[in-house]
C-alpha cells in the first residue's frame, strides 16, 4: 500500500471520469484510464459491479489505476468499494443511496480521503451534507442506459436546487452529452460527468480534452 497524505484534495472542475468497461469498443479500463489522462481530465471514478469482474480483478485493475493516476497527479476514485480504496490508497470512495452509508465509509477510510455520494432529490443532497459527504452526485440529469439501476431522470430542475442550495461540490452526470453539455452548464454545474461520451469516443484522449475546454 503507497503512503497516505494527510491533507484532503480539493474537489476539481471541469469533466469527471468513469469507467465503463462495456461500452469502451474493446478497450480495457486501464487503456481508456491512459487516454483520459492523456486528455487532461483530473478525477477518474473506477465504476465496475460484480458479477462482470471479481473482486480480485477489480483490485488488480484499481492497482493498476492508482500507479497511472499517482504518476499523473490525477485523482482516483473507487465506486462503491471502501475496501478496494483502501488496499490501492484511492483518494476516495464514491457511494449510492443503497451502499454503505457515509458515516460508516468515512469510519473505514479515515478523514483525508473524498466521500461522494449519489443524490437524486433536494432531501437526499441535504441528508448528505448532514452525514459529512464532500460531494454530491447529482442526476441523473438525462435518461442514460449506463447503469442497470438507473433511476428516472431527475431534471434540470433538481441541479437548479442543488445549485441555490447545497453548500457541497457536485458532479452533474447522467444521459448527458456533447449535444447537451451546454444545457447543463448553463444551469451551473462545474464538474460534469460524460459517460459514455468518452469512453465510447475513436479517440478519447481528444474527445475529453476537447470537453473538458468547454466546461472550464
Amino acid at each position: 500500500m503507497e503512503k497516505t497524505t494527510n491533507t484532503k484534495p480539493a474537489f476539481p472542475v471541469g469533466v469527471y471520469g468513469i469507467t465503463a468497461e462495456k461500452f469502451s469498443a474493446g478497450r480495457s479500463n486501464i487503456e481508456v484510464v491512459q487516454q483520459m489522462i492523456a486528455g487532461g481530465i483530473h478525477i477518474i471514478q473506477y465504476r465496475e459491479k460484480r458479477p462482470y469482474k471479481s473482486l480480485g480483478e477489480m483490485l488488480e485493475e484499481c492497482r493498476a489505476i492508482r500507479h497511472l493516476t499517482r504518476e499523473s497527479g490525477v485523482l482516483f476514485i473507487i465506486n462503491d468499494y471502501p475496501d478496494i480504496a483502501q488496499l490501492v490508497d484511492a483518494d476516495g470512495v464514491h457511494v449510492g443511496q443503497d451502499d454503505f452509508p457515509v458515516t460508516e465509509v468515512r469510519r473505514l477510510i479515515g478523514p483525508h480521503k473524498l466521500i461522494g455520494l449519489s443524490t437524486h432529490n433536494p432531501d437526499q443532497a441535504a441528508a448528505a451534507v448532514l452525514a459529512g459527504a464532500d460531494y454530491i452526485g447529482v442526476g441523473p440529469i438525462f435518461s442514460t442506459q449506463t447503469k442497470d439501476d438507473v433511476c428516472a431522470p431527475v431534471g434540470l430542475g433538481y441541479l437548479d436546487h442543488v445549485v441555490r442550495t447545497c453548500p457541497l461540490p457536485f458532479v452533474a452526470i447522467g444521459g448527458i452529452k456533447e449535444h447537451n453539455l451546454d444545457q447543463v452548464l448553463a444551469h451551473g454545474a462545474k464538474t460534469v460527468c460524460l459517460v459514455t461520451e468518452i469512453v465510447g469516443a475513436a479517440d478519447i484522449a481528444a474527445t475529453a480534452r476537447r470537453l473538458h475546454t468547454i466546461c472550464v
